[in-house]
């Protein structure tokens, strides 16, 4: 089993839903990641989405958008992403850490060190997870069999328009979780519809074992807690690097943790 799936296995166990952060690689200062990780865990995640900054991303909204440009400016790309995860697995062999990016970064970097250098040297620094939102299922089979062999999971987007075959082409590829876009449009887009993801998960459960994540659009503890209620795991991402955007260093970790802190009690309760 991956780490990933012992973990939110263990979790499912203890009847609680997995809190799932998502901050950009090298944001709002180059160094700081490792840290924010670490602070992250100690306000209750479960698992890390570490967002690989790239130029051209199509998924993400204005906040992520921002937070990639600036990462990328202060010289962050794959390469310095993976040494954070290397850096985080000094003292901490526990926490899935998830990639999330796109195809761009991956084949770029396979350029430039040798066929399947991501993969080999991603495992090497403690990556569990890859999430590449511009990669199909059906031209990933290859690229999953390769992440398994290395004890890590690919993981897909399902989003409201998903059809039923494609639901089920996504399932026979995906490991780990699979993580539902719970609107129409780019990350921060606009306000959750709660009764829609309600609605919307049994039909993903149809298809797909494995656990299903939510995300895009869950600003607050409130809204956390009421897709919870149906969901397996909760993906906060637009609202943490909004709080932390304006904080100076020393602030950056103790009020991405503090917020997380918030949510997790709420999933608990």
């Amino acid at each position: 089993m991956s780490r990933i799936e012992t973990t939110l296995s263990g979790l499912k166990a203890q009847g609680r839903k997995a809190l799932i952060p998502f901050v950009t690689a090298g944001y709002p200062f180059a160094d700081i990641t490792p840290e924010l990780m670490h602070g992250m865990v100690a306000g209750g995640a479960d698992v890390i989405e570490l967002g690989v900054p790239f130029s051209d991303p199509s998924a993400d909204g204005p906040v992520i958008q921002k937070a990639g440009d600036r990462a990328l400016a202060m010289g962050i790309g794959l390469t310095q992403v993976i040494a954070m995860v290397s850096a985080f697995r000094q003292t901490n062999s526990n926490t899935p850490v998830v990639l999330m990016g796109y195809a761009n970064p991956i084949e770029r970097y396979d350029q430039k060190h040798g066929e399947g250098a991501f993969v080999r040297d991603a495992s090497a620094a403690g990556v569990d997870g890859v999430l590449v939102v511009d990669y199909p299922p059906e031209e990933c089979e290859a690229f999953a069999a390769t992440l398994r062999a290395h004890q890590m999971d690919l993981i897909f987007l399902l989003a409201p328009t998903s059809t039923d075959a494609r639901m089920a082409q996504i399932a026979r590829v995906a490991s780990g979780y699979v993580y539902y876009v719970s609107l129409k449009g780019v990350t921060g887009a606009g306000t959750l519809d709660v009764g829609q993801v309600q609605a919307m998960l049994p039909r993903i459960r149809a298809h797909v074992s494995i656990p299903v994540g939510v995300g895009f659009g869950i600003r607050d503890a409130q809204t956390a807690r009421a897709v919870s209620e149906s969901a397996d795991a909760v993906v906060i991402g637009s609202r943490i690097i909004q709080i932390i955007d304006a904080e100076p260093r020393e602030r950056v970790v103790p009020v991405a943790q503090a917020f997380l802190s918030d949510i997790r009690q709420a999933l608990d309760a």
